[in-house]
C-alpha cells in the first residue's frame, strides 16, 4: 500500500486533509491552526510531494521527516503535521479493521466524560448573553442534559478598561451563578481566554476559590512558556494550559517551570495522535491530567476521543454542541453523545466517514482575526 494523493481542503471555516491510497483507502486529518488556515494548507502541499509513494503505516517517521524537513518551527508548522498524521492513523485503523484506541494500547475506559462549552440549551436563555441569570439558566439546563462539567469564559463585558474591585465583583457574579444553575454534583471550568495579566489573573484567582471551580484556564498570554508554570505556582486554583502549544518540548518546559495541573494540547495543533499521546505521557509522570482542546468539529472531536479512550490520565473532554449542528453531518461521526458522555464505538480508523463533495461545495470563509478587545485608552487588548 502506497500512498498516492494529498487534498487539502479549505471549506467553512475549516482545513481538511485526506490521504488517499493506492487501494483505496482514505484518512481524514484537521488543523486547529484555525488562525492561518492558508499557511497551513501551503506546508500540507509541501509535504505532499514528500508524502506520495510513501507506506501510509510507517506514522512515526512520517511525523519525524515532516516535522524536519525545514529548521522550523511553530504552530502551522504543527498544524500541518497533526492534520497529516490524524489522517495516517485513520488509514492505519482502517487497513488493519481496527479503532485507533485499539492501536493505541486498547481501552482503559467504556465511554467518555464530556465538559460542555457553554453557548446556551434554551434560546431563551441565550438571548440573555452573560448576564449571571443567562447563565446561572444555562448552567442548569446543561446539568438536567446529563452533563458533569461545564465551561464558560466568566469574564464579563468591558473587562478590559475594568478597575481591579470591578473586574472581580463582575466576574465574581458570574462564577457564582455557574454555580448556583450547575449545582454541587457538576464541575465547572473557568476558560479565561489568555485576556489577563499576571497580576490581574493571581488577583481575580483568589475570589473565585470559594466556587470550587476543577481548573482555571489559560488566564495570561502565550507569549511565555515559563510564565505559565509560574502562574500555576501563585495561585490556589488548578491552572490548565496548552491549547496554543504545539509540541511536546513546550510541554516539557511547562512542567519544568511549575505547572500545569491539566494539559490542553489540539490533536490538530499538537502533533495529531503521534504527539498527544506523548504528550499525555509527559503529563502522566508530573500526576497531571489530559483534557485536549477541541471547538473546531467532529474530526477533532473523533481523534481526541480516542486518545482519551487509551490513556489513564484522562479528565474531561471539551466538546460544542456545533459538532450536532446539520452542517456538521458530512463527516458521520461514530462518537455519538448521549448526555454528558459519549460511549466508545468499535468503528475502524478514527470512526470519521466523510462526504467529501458536500465538504468541497462549501465556501471557504476565514475567521476574522481583527475583532480583538480595544481598552478605552485606545491601547490593544488581550484576544482569545
Amino acid at each position: 500500500m502506497k500512498i498516492e494523493r494529498v487534498e487539502s481542503i479549505l471549506a467553512g471555516n475549516s482545513q481538511i486533509v485526506r490521504v488517499i491510497t493506492d487501494n483505496g483507502l482514505i484518512g481524514v486529518g484537521q488543523s486547529a491552526c484555525w488562525g492561518y488556515l492558508e499557511a497551513t494548507d501551503a506546508v500540507v502541499k509541501k509535504f505532499a510531494d514528500y508524502l506520495v509513494g510513501k507506506d501510509p503505516l510507517d506514522i512515526e517517521h512520517h511525523w519525524q521527516y515532516m516535522y524536519r524537513m525545514g529548521p522550523f518551527r511553530g504552530s502551522v508548522i504543527s498544524g500541518a503535521v497533526s492534520a497529516v498524521d490524524i489522517a495516517l492513523w485513520d488509514i492505519k485503523g482502517k487497513a488493519l479493521e481496527a479503532p485507533v484506541w485499539q492501536l493505541l494500547g486498547g481501552k482503559v475506559r467504556d465511554k467518555i466524560r464530556l465538559h460542555l462549552l457553554m453557548g446556551g440549551i434554551r434560546p431563551d436563555a441565550a438571548d440573555q448573553g452573560t448576564t449571571p441569570e443567562g447563565i446561572r439558566l444555562n448552567s442548569r439546563d446543561a446539568a438536567e442534559e446529563g452533563y458533569t462539567a461545564i465551561k464558560i469564559d466568566p469574564l464579563p463585558d468591558g473587562f478590559q478598561s475594568m478597575t481591579l474591585p470591578r473586574l472581580i465583583h463582575d466576574t465574581r457574579e458570574n462564577v457564582a451563578a455557574m454555580r448556583e444553575g450547575a449545582g454541587l454534583d457538576v464541575d465547572i471550568i473557568l476558560e479565561i481566554h489568555r485576556k489577563l495579566t499576571p497580576m490581574n489573573a493571581i488577583a481575580l484567582a483568589e475570589h473565585l476559590i470559594e466556587f470550587s471551580p476543577l481548573f482555571y484556564e489559560d488566564p495570561i498570554q502565550i507569549d511565555s512558556v515559563k510564565s505559565q508554570g509560574e502562574i500555576a505556582k501563585l495561585t490556589k486554583l488548578p491552572v490548565a494550559n496548552g491549547e496554543r502549544m504545539h509540541s511536546i518540548w513546550e510541554f516539557r518546559e511547562l512542567f519544568e517551570a511549575g505547572g500545569s495541573q491539566y494539559v490542553r494540547p489540539d490533536l490538530g495543533l499538537g502533533g495529531g495522535v503521534t504527539g498527544v499521546k506523548k504528550i499525555a505521557g509527559l503529563a502522566e509522570s508530573y500526576h497531571s491530567a489530559l483534557v485536549t482542546h477541541n471547538f473546531l468539529g467532529p474530526v477533532l472531536t473523533a481523534a481526541a476521543c480516542n486518545i482519551d479512550t487509551s490513556i489513564p490520565n484522562f479528565l474531561t473532554q471539551e466538546y460544542s454542541m456545533e459538532d450536532e449542528q446539520p452542517f456538521n453531518a458530512i463527516f458521520n461521526s461514530s462518537w455519538k453523545r448521549d448526555g454528558g458522555f459519549i460511549s466508545v464505538p468499535d468503528t475502524s480508523g478514527i470512526g470519521i466517514d466523510l462526504e467529501v463533495e458536500s465538504l468541497k461545495s462549501q465556501p471557504y470563509v476565514p475567521r476574522d482575526l481583527q475583532v480583538i478587545p480595544m481598552r478605552t485608552d485606545g491601547s490593544v487588548g488581550y484576544s482569545v
